[in-house]
């Protein structure tokens, strides 16, 4: 496993992390998280994501109760988490609307503490943009999280280039702490924002990368060239909303195109789509899920395979994925 600098920033992270969208508290119990988490860390995994949201908080719960159990040294470990959705479920539809006001992160992030058992998390984004609170507000709040010292850095995800500069701008007006990471979706066919949109503010901002959904919710596993299966990820009622992508006819050709090149490289298909994002360059950290041990270790095994992709294999792969790619 090799580090980079997230963004301009002095924090290494692990080329390759371990995230908890969809599996923890859903699919990983407390038992399995905590193996699972064992296994990233001894190959090398710093790097752990979570988010608010999650699992309606349980799964930031199941973490901090694995990391508590593996009694790790604070200073080993990096710990992520997002604010944006809000979980009162019952209290006035006005407390649940998705923002990023003042309020709402400062109560967000005493949440977040209790839950993971933590003094402090690492790194906090804001889940998504909110065009109804002013940027200020929240790029202040944000900044006097890190100031209580109740999170370390903040970011965004899925933010636009232009609205990410602007946060930028603004802290550096005011003398502020700024944003140093984006945490956007970046696989083999959804580039254009890491690859275009963001292109300009890598230097002009010293923006880092935690990427996320590089198997494209496991298209890229090949998983669902055959349609849905019934124990994937795409047949989950809370998943729906994924299904037609996954059924995707030309996408999945590609797919198994990408079987032929995955074969020389004497890797599988899901090792070949982790190993091409953790390639960029721009990008700090890969973002990987798992559902179970030997998934996560595949997964990691991609690692191996970052250095067989040379500019002709790189060519070969946009020449079977590039055009379908948004």
């Amino acid at each position: 496993m090799q580090y980079r600098h997230l963004g301009h920033s002095g924090l290494q992270v692990s080329e390759l992390s371990l995230g908890s969208w969809v599996t923890y508290h859903n699919q990983v119990d407390a038992a399995a998280a905590r193996e699972m988490l064992a296994a990233a860390f001894d190959a090398g995994v710093n790097f752990f994501d979570n988010a608010e949201v999650y699992a309606s908080g349980a799964s930031e719960t199941l973490m901090g109760a694995a990391l508590r159990a593996l009694k790790w040294p604070r200073l080993n470990y990096i710990v992520s988490t997002k604010f944006f959705w809000g979980l009162d479920d019952d209290g006035p539809a006005i407390n649940r609307r998705n923002t990023l006001n003042r309020k709402y992160l400062m109560q967000a992030i005493d949440g977040s503490l209790q839950r993971f058992g933590l003094d402090f998390i690492d790194l906090i984004y804001c889940h998504r943009p909110d065009p109804f609170t002013p940027l200020e507000e929240t790029v202040r709040a944000m900044s006097d999280i890190i100031s209580q010292g109740k999170a370390l850095y903040w970011g965004t995800s899925e933010w636009s280039a232009d609205d990410i500069r602007s946060a930028w701008l603004l802290a550096e007006r005011h003398h502020l702490h700024k944003p140093v990471v984006e945490q956007p979706q970046y696989h083999l066919f959804h580039r254009h924002r890491v690859e275009q949109e963001y292109a300009p503010l890598y230097e002009e901002i010293g923006l880092g990368l935690t990427t996320w959904s590089p198997l494209a919710s496991g298209l890229l596993t090949g998983k669902y060239r055959q349609g849905v299966p019934t124990d994937s990820r795409g047949a989950r009622p809370e998943m729906a909303f994924l299904a037609a992508g996954l059924r995707d006819a030309a996408r999945n050709a590609a797919v198994g195109q990408l079987e032929a090149v995955a074969a020389e490289l004497r890797c599988s298909v899901a090792q070949l789509a982790i190993a091409w994002a953790v390639k960029n360059p721009n990008v700090s950290s890969v973002i990987t899920g798992a559902s179970k041990l030997s998934q996560l270790q595949a997964n990691l095994a991609a690692i191996n395979v970052v250095e067989r992709l040379t500019p002709e294999v790189l060519s070969r792969i946009d020449g079977l994925t590039a055009a379908l790619a948004t």
